[in-house]
């Protein structure tokens, strides 16, 4: 499955590992994505949502 939030897009970002020696390997950063039931209209579901989103309030857990 694709790692990005259901909420606000938010994607893995991309850049290098830059050692001592100044060598570049790729390398990725991860949001940080929960798996989570939400009240999305009405009707529990379960949606990936990065922590930002959870702490913004911008998703309502279904208890």
């Amino acid at each position: 499955m694709a790692r990005i939030c259901s909420v606000c897009g938010k994607i893995p970002q991309v850049g290098n590992n830059v050692s001592h020696a100044h060598n570049k390997t790729k390398r990725r950063w991860l949001p940080n994505l929960q798996s989570i039931r939400a009240k999305i209209n009405g009707v529990k579901k379960r949606v990936k949502v990065c922590t930002s989103c959870i702490r913004a309030g911008k998703v309502v857990k279904a208890i």
